[in-house]
Formats: C-alpha cells, sequence, structure tokens
C-alpha cells in the first residue's frame, strides 16, 4: 500500500511516498534530504509531537506566557501532558527559558517558558 506524507521537518515540505507491506516500509521517495526519509519511517512506526502552548501567570503584564516542549513526545500522549501543562499558573516576573514541568509524564522532555512576562 502507498502512503503519502507532506514532509513538515524543513521548509522545503516535501511529498513524500511510502510503499508499505505488513507494517513494514518497502521504499520511501520524494525527499529532497535523508531527515524526509527518517520523518516518514518515524510517522509509520512511533509518531512524535512537539507542543506549544500558554500558562496562566498571576501578577503579570500579560494574562498568560508561552511555553513549549523541549523534545518531542509520542503522539498519543499529547492529552495527558496538556492536562498537566494545564495546571501550572506562574507568579510574574516569568522569564523566558524557565522550565517549568521537568520530565512531564516521565517522557523525557521539559515545560519551557518562551516569553518573558514582567510584573505589573
Amino acid at each position: 500500500m502507498k502512503k503519502q506524507f507532506t514532509c513538515i521537518v524543513c521548509p522545503n515540505g516535501c511529498e513524500i511516498e511510502a510503499e508499505v507491506e505488513n507494517g513494514q516500509v518497502i521504499s520511501v521517495t520524494g525527499q529532497t534530504c535523508p531527515r524526509g526519509e527518517q520523518y516518514v519511517r518515524q510517522e509509520l512506526t512511533a509518531p512524535r509531537r512537539t507542543i506549544a502552548s500558554s500558562v496562566l501567570v498571576k501578577g503579570g503584564e500579560l494574562p498568560v506566557t508561552s511555553v513549549r516542549l523541549t523534545k518531542a513526545i509520542p503522539k498519543d500522549m499529547i492529552f495527558p501532558v496538556m492536562d498537566e501543562i494545564r495546571k501550572v499558573v506562574l507568579t510574574a516576573p516569568v522569564k523566558a527559558g524557565t522550565i517549568v514541568l521537568h520530565n512531564v509524564c516521565g517522557l523525557e522532555s521539559d515545560v519551557m517558558v518562551t516569553k518573558n512576562v514582567a510584573a505589573k
């Protein structure tokens, strides 16, 4: 069976086709760099994603700050990780680069602040 992918690893957005039989990747074509093939193989065997979200900030000049994961996680763990992120409430000032959740859900990925928020 042939499966179509649009690679999201780099700005090229290659249209990649993979031939899969009995759960095995037979061939991958259409990529312009080695990362495209790696992306498709990962998508077929163990898809991973990063998350960008926001958390509440008390006493800040902004009500929220942005956060992101430091490492991609298994796709099926997005909702449990988001449940943990929703529990975070920070107090201003908040500095970009601050880790607010270490090893979230035991996935070896941290939740990191990506925007400074000064106190009111």
